[in-house]
């Protein structure tokens, strides 16, 4: 059986996709990549330098008043993998300055400090204990 060794993509269902877009650039530093839509749909993809892929995908059956909910079934939260605990700090940092809410660094289990994008999704960030 082939193992799986990397994630092509996550695609994320928000509310506004202009606003998730808008944040996603201001919060993360990723650019806008393709945009597409279907019937009942439309998605833009966002990119970082590296090449990691977060799909923002906007349904017209969506209630605009809904929001994220790790408890139900499906995505409970998106972890961002840094080297260290000084990596952590440093996207800390960069959402200070964008202005971008978000928790302190934890020191158990891990290194891993988490904000939340425009629907609620938590984002989190991520250090092994030892680094």
């Amino acid at each position: 059986m082939p193992t799986v060794n990397a994630l092509s993509h996550v695609t994320l269902t928000v509310t506004d996709l202009e606003a998730s877009t808008s944040w996603y650039e201001r919060a993360l530093g990723l650019r806008q990549g393709r945009s597409m839509s279907g019937h009942g749909w439309r998605r833009t993809l966002m990119v970082s330098d590296s090449g990691v892929v977060i799909g923002l995908q906007a349904h017209e059956r969506t209630a605009a008043g809904d929001r994220f909910d790790e408890a139900r079934v499906g995505l409970d939260h998106v972890s961002l993998a840094c080297a260290d605990r000084a990596e952590v700090q440093a996207w800390l940092t960069a959402l200070d300055k964008a202005d971008v809410a978000h928790s302190e660094i934890s020191a158990a289990p891990a290194n891993v400090a988490t904000c939340n994008d425009p629907d609620g999704i938590p984002i989190e960030f991520f250090a092994p204990p030892s680094a």
